[in-house]
Order: C-alpha cells, then structure tokens, then sequence
C-alpha cells in the first residue's frame, strides 16, 4: 500500500537533476550536437572522458589510480567514472546535463542507476551508418595513424558490441529517441530541436 513514495520521483530530498545520455559511434558527430544543445537549451555537457582525463591531469591519487589503470589497458570501472559525473552534476548549479559517452555498456548503466538513483529522461542516439563514420574520420584526420581503416571498423564494432544492449534496454523502455546522424550537421540539428523543443515536450507528456 505505501509503495506510492517510491514512485518516478524516489525520495531523494530536493529535486532531481535531469539526465539525458548521449549515445553514438565514432564519427557521429554527437559532440558538435552536444554543443547546439547546451547553446540553445541550456543543458551542461558532461563528458566521461574529458572528466577521467581531468582527473589524471589534477595529480590527485584517484587521477593517478585512473591513469595506471589506463596505461595497463585495464578498464576503468564503472563506480569511478560515476563518482566523477556525479560530482560534477552536484558542483554545478545547472539542473539539466548532457551525459556524452556513456554508459559504454550495460554495466555501466545498471551501475550508474544504482550509485546516482537518477534514470535518464531519454537517451538520444545518434545512429550512422558504418560507410559514413568512415568516409568522416578518414576524411578529417588524413595521416592520423590511430584512423586507417581496421582501427576505425574495430572501434566501431566494439562500440556496437557493448552499446547496443544500453540501447535496446532503454529502447524497451520508450526512451530512446533515434536521430539519423549520416545527414548534413544543420539537418541533424533541426532533428534535435523537434525532441528538444517544448512543443515536443508538451506532446509526449
């Protein structure tokens, strides 16, 4: 009968920020979309990476713990990525973020659910054909030894590999939104703005 507390909103005291995670291969373009939308929504941008390499820069011993773990190719787990983003969410007086990068898996996100208590409101997926990821990062870094060919369809295969469960978990949910991300930047954009738009909003509550 008292379960009703534990409803959509939990019993965190104080308002939850809004989360939304932002999910694409390599070479979809989702930074520069990140960027429109912090310009014209007012959203913080969280990357998982930029915050790990922070950390590392800052000489702190979690820093040094992260880069030790980095250089013996071990994986950070989960837990300290989280510890950074939330941080960050609760340093920053914004209420709404932009979680670029992650969850990388489902790990990751089961653990991010259970350490923050916060679910995302969507997650926006910036879906892009192999073909075009390629033709974009061979085409921007001409010479650039990490992007020949292999290098690009292994990173792309392993982003499938580990992201794609993320998506259909949430898929099942009603929470993704799917943008087409192999069509020019403006036209992606204009995309964005029909999710973000309060008229959009207004539709799907």
């Amino acid at each position: 009968m008292g379960s009703i507390v534990n409803g959509a909103n939990g019993t965190a005291t104080g308002k939850k920020p809004t989360v939304i995670f932002v999910l694409g291969g390599p070479g979809s373009g989702k930074g520069t979309q990140c960027a429109y939308i912090v310009e014209h929504y007012g959203y913080t941008h969280l990357s998982a990476g930029d915050l790990l390499r922070a950390e590392i820069k800052s000489g702190s011993e979690n820093g040094t713990m992260i880069q030790n773990m980095i250089k013996e190719g071990k994986i950070v787990p989960s837990e300290v990525t989280i510890k950074l983003l939330q941080k960050a969410i609760q340093e920053n007086g914004n209420d709404k973020f932009l979680i670029d990068g992650f969850p990388r898996n489902e790990e990751n996100r089961a653990a991010f659910e259970k350490v923050t208590e916060i679910e995302p409101k969507f997650v926006l997926f910036f879906d892009c054909p192999e073909e075009e990821m390629e033709k974009r990062l061979l085409g921007r870094n001409q010479g650039r030894e990490d992007d020949n060919i292999e290098t690009i369809r292994k990173r792309f295969k392993v982003f499938l590999e580990s992201s794609l469960p993320v998506i259909q978990y949430y898929e099942a949910k009603g929470k993704v939104r799917k943008i087409n991300a192999a069509k020019p930047i403006e036209a992606v954009f204009e995309e964005v703005k029909t999710i973000f738009s309060p008229e959009a909003e207004k539709v799907e509550a």
